[in-house]
């Protein structure tokens, strides 16, 4: 497989843009790689598009052309929306369907991947699991414990996979750091790892209404900047661990802006404290910049990761730091989309905690549950205890 340079700036230019749609296109990726895009002569896998009012779904629409997937169907109930996106992305009319069950009378895909609001990610596991479909969800991948229990369940007892797509699990830093910290050893073990995600606000970006209407929502969304930006960290803090369980978690929630998001915090910091290490989540709407990054810390020495190319990395403090820039993950396995086409068609197999693995986002859930419920009570939550058998 082949790796190119050009998928993590044009994945952040995209997923910018994506919250102000009316105006400004998302660019197409044969439009900057350096190479032919169609780099797969396989069968494409048959997707089918669940909602568009998450905006990230401008990441499929407008990547469809490297000949992995194709998309036979689109569920979305508002038709003003779909309409607009098929004049953005150039698809056709006749492919959206207003219901699940009016898409799957007509045609049958291999895969879904759902875009719509974090709620309805349980209704589209209890439609499409028994009927063999597999499923992509974009993060994270529940409103709650409860419907991750319920979602994971119905994955296993009809053998299709359940995935969750954040935009970090695409960045070659973040593979580069794993690297350099688990099979490299360069900084000793972990003793602490601090994660800044999130941007200005939603509103301050620029996402559109039918974004802002389920995100802002305690209920269609879970929480606020907690589950829209928490869930990154905590993604990333479980594969690094491979799956190792938090003690306990403690977690505080504010609204510095009640006048623009009533309803839900907009800042969340929650503390993971395991026996030999601490994990800090910084999840925000109140950032001054739009920033995915992340710190590692080790015994000797440290791996920063700016972004999804840059790397700042100590392994001995005389000898000072230096910079990495990181490779681009391999074609095939280069964006969700792709992945997602290689663990159906080509049978991949998901490694267990890895970013997109059942087991990981499972984990993931339960320690966002833990979080909002000790910025609810204003104590720290003693693992074991919250969640007994």
């Amino acid at each position: 497989m082949k790796s190119y340079q050009v998928f993590f700036p044009l994945l952040l230019f995209t997923l910018i843009l994506s919250c102000n749609t009316t105006e400004k296109p998302t660019p197409k990726p044969e439009e900057n790689a350096t190479e032919s895009a169609s780099y797969y002569t396989g069968e494409p896998l048959k997707v089918a598009v669940i909602g568009l009012t998450n905006t990230h779904v401008h990441w499929i629409l407008g990547r469809e052309k490297w000949g992995d997937i194709e998309i036979v169907g689109i569920v979305e109930p508002n038709q003003d929306l779909a309409e607009q996106y098929s004049k953005q992305h150039g698809y056709a009319m006749d492919l959206v369907y207003d219901s699940m069950e009016a898409l799957y009378e007509k045609v049958k895909p291999q895969a879904v991947t759902a875009f719509n609001d974090i709620y309805g990610h349980l209704e589209v596991v209890e439609f499409f699991a028994p009927k063999g479909v597999h499923i992509m969800v974009e993060k994270p991948l529940a409103v709650s414990w409860e419907h991750a229990q319920k979602m994971g369940e119905l994955a296993k007892e009809h053998n299709v996979q359940l995935l969750t797509n954040y935009e970090t699990s695409w960045y070659g830093s973040n593979k580069k750091a794993f690297d350099l910290v688990n099979r490299e050893s360069k900084i000793g073990p972990i003793q602490r790892m601090v994660f800044h995600h999130g941007h200005p606000g939603p509103i301050e970006i620029g996402c559109n209404p039918e974004f802002l209407e389920w995100l802002t929502d305690p209920v269609l969304n879970g929480a606020g900047a907690l589950t829209d930006f928490g869930c990154y960290g905590a993604n990333l803090a479980t594969w690094f661990l491979s799956g190792q369980v938090p003690e306990r978690v403690t977690a505080i929630t504010r609204n510095y802006k009640p006048e623009k998001y009533p309803k839900v915090d907009d800042d969340a910091t929650i503390v993971l404290d395991y026996p030999d290490k601490q994990i800090i989540i910084q999840a925000s709407w109140n950032w001054s910049h739009n920033r995915k990054d992340m710190e590692v810390y080790g015994t000797t020495g440290y791996v920063f990761c700016k972004n999804g190319n840059d790397i700042e990395v100590l392994e001995d403090e005389k000898a000072g730091f230096y910079a990495l820039k990181a490779e681009p993950l391999e074609m095939g396995i280069h964006d969700p989309f792709a992945y997602l086409n290689q663990v159906v068609n080509h049978n991949l197999k998901v490694k267990p905690y890895a970013v997109h693995s059942l087991e990981n986002n499972l984990l993931v859930m339960q320690i966002l549950e833990a979080s909002k419920h000790s910025a609810e009570i204003g104590e720290t939550v003693i693992w074991d205890d919250f969640f007994k058998p």
